[in-house]
């Protein structure tokens, strides 16, 4: 019937199968300071799945009546290229306008210290959606504007987590190990100093995103992928056009072919 496993204030119930339709499936139920969050739907990517060519439809139909998107770029908040930026909001806005959403751009910077103004500015939202980046700068813009502490109730309520990149990796348990690729001590204008090391637990593995695909970072990943090893922490790999999609209690991992991790 699955084990407990224990994350601080996490507790985690899992069950791990196969199935031949959609390959590795893993069910668990998450509590959260004593309130059971089993309705989350997440899509976590590895890449930009506009450019990939996976099978966003599947966090699509997840969606409810509430169309708007919130864009979250705060990932990139280290970059001097604002065109890079820009277009990659502009980009993504219209890869969502695609499936008949309507997105926007949701700078968590200006709600830092302002939790209840960013929990009203998403009450008609119903996709989150989180662009790549910075690791440790995206943990510390959740922390600081408090969404960290309100999205296990927005997942609660309904609400779609999707996100690639440091969009998925700030759901771990912990950060630790990302630091191979990301600088945790980036310093950007309105940010705290202080890294946060501990993940929001959202899911009870490390996501390590870019495993053996043509991006920058592979090499660097192959590092992560050793230390998570070699300190027992539980990852999961995802190569560039492959997924992870948690819909209520039941979690599809999406590849691109079989075998691999």
């Amino acid at each position: 019937m699955g084990a407990w496993e224990h994350t601080d204030d996490f507790k985690f119930r899992l069950t791990e199968r196969n199935s031949k339709k959609s390959g590795n499936t893993l069910d668990f139920i998450l509590i959260r300071n004593g309130v059971i969050i089993n309705s989350m739907r997440l899509y976590l990517g590895s890449y930009k799945p506009r450019e990939t060519g996976e099978d966003f439809s599947r966090c699509i139909r997840m969606i409810g009546d509430k169309k708007k998107a919130a864009i979250i770029m705060n990932a990139l908040d280290y970059s001097d290229d604002l065109p890079r930026v820009n277009n990659g909001f502009n980009d993504t806005a219209r890869f969502l306008k695609s499936f008949g959403l309507q997105p926007y751009r949701l700078n968590l910077r200006d709600y830092f210290d302002k939790p209840k103004e960013l929990a009203e500015q998403l009450n008609d939202v119903g996709l989150i959606f989180v662009y790549g980046g910075n690791d440790f700068l995206l943990r510390k813009a959740f922390a600081q504007s408090g969404l960290d502490k309100l999205l296990p109730e927005l997942l609660r309520q309904g609400i779609v987590y999707a996100g690639f990149s440091a969009g998925c990796c700030v759901l771990a348990p912990t950060l630790k190990g990302y630091e191979l690729v990301d600088d945790p001590g980036a310093s950007v204008e309105k940010y705290d100093d202080e890294i946060i090391w501990d993940g929001l637990g959202l899911v009870p593995y490390s996501v390590v995103p870019h495993y053996r695909s043509d991006h920058a970072e592979a090499d660097d990943v192959e590092k992560v992928v050793e230390y998570m090893k070699k300190n027992n922490i539980p990852y999961k790999t995802l190569r560039d056009g492959e997924a992870i999609v948690i819909d209520g209690d039941k979690t599809e991992f999406l590849e691109l072919s079989k075998g691999g991790e």
